[in-house]
């Protein structure tokens, strides 16, 4: 392992490096892929040169433009000499000119395996020497206060023929300020060209002849990882370096002190060196110039990748576990990362050609162009604009209105060459011709397509296959390929696509979302404002660098995201099976069998009947209206209030009367008073019956009689009648009355339960038929009022069932009955337990809500209400689906921790492999071939540092808690 030194003087902390055996631990890496060919153009300085400089056919310069061509110029210079720089870079790896040395040069006793990286020159020393030379040096600024620099020597070395700086006004860029130095080059006999001489100097030089400017490796890393994190401008940046060199503004920067575009360009060939350099392109002895497609993307550990992270026999999976090799892709498009019609292809092509994400643009423009004549299918579905709209879209002074892109839809990646730019909305030719050239090459035979307009997308997907070359063609006959919709766009679609591509309904795709696309534009969009003002190349370039940034971090973050995910799977995985049990107990186990036969034929073949469809209709919902009606007036309950108005119209049959009394008009009001003087009799009568069996009521009327006033009776809805339950034990009550009214409260609050749930369906019908049919403030107005005549309704069936419970806890004791019946007469919760099987409170979807137990009590399933056993049926589907999609979520994030796991190790022995590849070569410089090794070596031992820590957190004893039937708070 490596020793690090840390180390303080005064308050900065100096960060060092140890290459002690050449294990070096890594700093932010990403994983591998390849270059254009060599340029035929000359090399010219950029800076001098501009005027003389030969660009290709189409090129128009001006002097008013001249600045923006500058950066074009010098990478179209630099683009030949890439080798070189990328050779250097990975030479620092190692301990390049001091490789020799075995003494410390300041102490001539101790092995020198320290550098400090913020240190000018990268010379070694041994770790007591390094804290000692450190003590008067705690910023490490670079000053002009006389001192000249001179490269291609170690400290305290003399050069006997310095060579000063072009002009002699060298300008270093760095993160303490723009500072303008001294600077000499060495040109004695170990000379090094200047560009080296920088490079090892970790100075990047911003031409290849004669450079006046150079930034410091420290200022390229720091603006590196800031624009990953918090999306600064390089602008931004840049004037915040010129406020650190002169926050007054007596001395602002003016040219040639002024290095913005000169640092714009330096910061496009760091982004493209650490491209090349993390995908071991420096490593390969073709040379940077034989980088192919594809080859510079950091690839999903998670995800399937043959050859890779699959088991040697995964192709001959049984069918029933052929599904946890799928691969999950999504596919969306983002209009906001436009690009205005700035530079061209001819003047700033890019240096990355389809390494990346991106699409190789020539061969993407040719498609484009070849059928930019198809008609776009307008959609059959809801009005998508995506669809409807593609021809409309603005694009007036914009080349580009927004990129496309194909993702890993679990793990939020994009996936290689499977980003491209939408000249005009989202075509379908765009998006094709991304999905194809993302399938390219891959060989899963199972493949999950997520896409918010799947639905007409997939329609002729396979007729318009066969306008692309050949290459991209995929044997959609030997795979298993479901279009899917992404859960939070489903609910757009009409209802028959609702259902069909749902992924709750769907077998064999976890709890997938399929929105992974969209959490992906929170973290790129931020950049928009900038890289819509850049070139098409430099432009496509940045973006794949982000990108690369973000599959790199979703990397880092699998290890917890995992372990959490699993946690939260089991946990949900035995509440839906214990949920699902439940509703099977209250069942028949005929119509299970039959509703089983019937939602796996569907999910065999969707032309089947679909058993998630809800077959309720108007006529239904009137006749059990009617139904309720009758049987109030059979049981006299039913009060008309109008004779042409009954309580079927309003929806509120048996609204109680008392809370009518406020509303009622005169006639009414006649009407109440002779039910009260009916009922009233009633009572009476009753009470006479009642005391020869329940004598001992006398004395507890007579007691009651006492508190009120002869001439003030007491209201009828406040008479007592002092049944068995609220006598209470000490009365003796005879324990046959007790038993008859115990008996009779027990279907007393089956009765009111029975009540609740064809409200409650009721009221959610008439909630869906409101959002579906009425318009207008008007009939808004009189449709809610009938619903919350509806709501009261429910509100008085749990009035009745909360008595009933009330009286049968009363009883309980006084029967000696045990607790099995509040096992199914349980205590109800008005703002829980009171929704149909559609309602959803709070944060709850399709694939997390839970049933009420109102749906779950013994005898439900002999309900005779109209449409009833088909919502039963259809809730059960549901509860199955959601049974089974948790199920599979654990068994996919299982797997996919396996693959994590495998593909580190597998890539831990790819960087392995590299170390010696350039061996052949016979590198003449030992530099060299030590920082090859280096490099390697580092990016291998972070791999599996990476596969240790991720095992260790899936191993912590986080999950057992979580097994249990109730279930426990999530720790991870």
């Amino acid at each position: 392992m490596a020793s690090i030194y840390t180390f303080q003087s005064g308050k900065p902390l100096v960060r060092t490096e140890s290459l002690t055996d050449t294990q070096l631990l890594p700093p932010t890496i990403q994983h591998d892929e390849d270059p254009p060919l060599a340029n035929t153009y000359h090399v010219w300085d950029a800076g001098d040169f501009v005027e003389d400089m030969p660009f290709p056919d189409g090129y128009v310069c001006s002097e008013t433009s001249k600045r923006k061509h500058t950066a074009a110029v010098s990478v179209f210079a630099w683009e030949p000499e890439c080798p070189i720089f990328l050779d250097e870079l990975i030479r620092l790896e190692g301990r390049g000119d001091y490789i020799l040395d075995s003494l410390c040069k300041h102490c001539q006793q101790n092995v020198p395996t320290i550098r400090c990286k913020d240190c000018f020159l990268p010379e070694l020393h041994c770790p007591s020497c390094t804290v000692e030379r450190h003590r008067h040096l705690p910023m490490h600024r670079l000053q002009t206060l006389g001192l000249r620099i001179q490269l291609g020597h170690q400290i305290g070395d003399t050069c006997c023929n310095p060579h000063r700086a072009f002009n002699d006004d060298f300008v270093i860029i760095d993160t303490t300020g723009i500072h303008e130095v001294a600077l000499d080059f060495c040109a004695c006999g170990t000379m090094q060209t200047h560009v080296k001489q920088l490079l090892r100097a970790r100075l990047f030089p911003a031409t290849i002849t004669d450079p006046k400017t150079a930034a410091t490796f420290g200022v390229l890393e720091q603006y590196y990882l800031l624009s990953f994190e918090s999306k600064a401008s390089a602008y931004e940046f840049y004037q915040g370096l010129a406020r650190l060199s002169d926050n007054t503004g007596i001395n602002p920067p003016k040219e040639p002190q002024d290095r913005y575009p000169t640092f714009l360009h330096i910061i496009h060939e760091w982004r493209i060196l650490k491209l090349l350099k993390r995908f071991a392109r420096g490593h390969c002895p073709d040379g940077v110039s034989m980088t192919e497609a594809r080859q510079c993307a950091v690839l999903c550990p998670a995800c399937p990748q043959p050859g890779i992270n699959l088991p040697e026999d995964w192709k001959d999976a049984s069918s029933d576990k052929r599904w946890l090799y799928a691969l999950f892709i999504g596919i969306d498009a983002n209009f906001r990362l436009k690009r205005k019609f700035m530079s061209s292809d001819a003047v700033d092509p890019g240096i990355n050609k389809g390494w990346s994400y991106f699409v190789e643009e020539k061969a993407y423009k040719a498609y484009l162009g070849d059928h930019k004549d198809r008609n776009q299918e307008r959609s059959t579905c809801a009005s998508h604009n995506t669809i409807n709209m593609a021809d409309t879209k603005k694009s007036q002074g914009l080349a580009a209105t927004g990129v496309g892109t194909v993702d890993c839809a679990r793990h939020n990646m994009k996936l290689r060459n499977a980003v491209g730019d939408l000249q005009k909305g989202e075509k379908y030719i765009n998006m094709d011709y991304l999905f194809f050239s993302a399938m390219r090459h891959h060989g899963v035979v199972v493949l999950n397509i997520s896409y918010d307009i799947a639905c007409q997308w997939s329609k002729h997907l396979w007729s318009k296959m066969s306008t692309l070359p050949s290459a991209y063609h995929l044997d959609y006959n030997s795979k298993t390929i479901n279009f899917l919709i992404p859960k939070f766009h489903l609910p757009a679609h009409i209802e028959p696509c609702q259902i069909d591509f749902s992924f709750n309904f769907s077998r064999y795709v976890g709890r997938t979302d399929g929105e992974a696309p969209e959490r992906g534009w929170a973290n790129i969009n931020p950049i928009a404002s900038s890289t819509k003002e850049m070139g098409p190349g430099s432009r496509r370039d940045t973006l794949d660098d982000h990108f690369g940034d973000l599959n790199w971090k979703c990397c880092t973050q699998l290890g917890r995201l995992m372990a959490r995910k699993l946690a939260n799977a089991i946990h949900e995985r035995s509440d839906h099976q214990r949920e699902l049990i439940e509703l099977e107990g209250c069942m028949q186990m005929e119509d299970i069998s039959q509703w089983r036969d019937e939602v796996e034929a569907w999910e065999q073949d969707r032309t089947q009947p679909n058993p998630f469809k809800a077959a309720e209709t108007q006529a239904t919902v009137r006749l059990e209206l009617a139904r309720i009606e009758a049987t109030e007036l059979e049981t006299s309950n039913n009060i008309c209030l109008h004779a042409d108005v009954p309580p079927s119209i309003l929806i509120s049959s048996g609204i109680d009367l008392e809370e009518q009394h406020t509303h009622a008009t005169d006639n009414q009001l006649a009407k109440v008073q002779q039910h009260i003087n009916v009922l009233r009799r009633k009572i009476d009568t009753w009470r006479d019956i009642q005391l020869l069996y329940m004598p001992f009521v006398s004395r507890l009327l007579a007691s009651e009689d006492s508190l009120h006033s002869p001439a003030e009776p007491t209201p009828v809805e406040a008479i007592r009648l002092w049944l068995p339950s609220t006598v209470g034990p000490i009365t003796q009550c005879s324990t046959q009355l007790c038993r008859f009214e115990w008996m009779l409260r027990y279907a007393q609050a089956n009765d009111a339960l029975k009540d609740i749930r064809n409200l409650l369906r009721l009221r959610s019908h008439l909630y869906k038929f409101k959002d579906t049919n009425i318009v207008g403030q008007a009939a808004n107005t009189r449709t809610r009022s009938t619903i919350n005549k509806a709501d009261n309704k429910v509100s008085m069936a749990a009035g009745r069932y909360k008595a009933a419970r009330a009286a049968l806890t009363s009883l309980a004791p006084l029967l000696n009955e045990d607790e099995a019946w509040k096992d199914v007469l349980k205590p109800l919760n008005r703002h829980r337990d009171l929704k149909s099987f559609k309602d959803m409170w709070e944060k709850e979807t399709e694939g997390t809500r839970h049933l009420s137990w109102i749906w779950k009590t013994p005898g439900v399933s002999e309900n005779t209400s109209v449409g009833l056993h088909d919502a039963l049926c259809i809730e059960w589907c549901k509860a199955r689906a959601r049974a089974m999609r948790w199920e599979e979520e654990v068994e996919l994030l299982k797997e996919e921790q396996r693959r994590i796991v495998t593909f580190f190790e597998w890539q831990a022995h790819w960087w392995s492999s590299q170390r010696q590849r350039r061996d052949s070569e016979s590198l003449d410089d030992p530099g060299l071939r030590e920082g090859l090794a280096a490099y390697a070596e580092r990016q291998s031992s972070l791999r599996r540092a990476l596969s240790a820590h991720f095992q260790n957190l899936w191993t912590l004893p986080i999950l057992s808690s979580t097994t249990t039937a109730t279930g426990s708070t999530l720790t991870v």
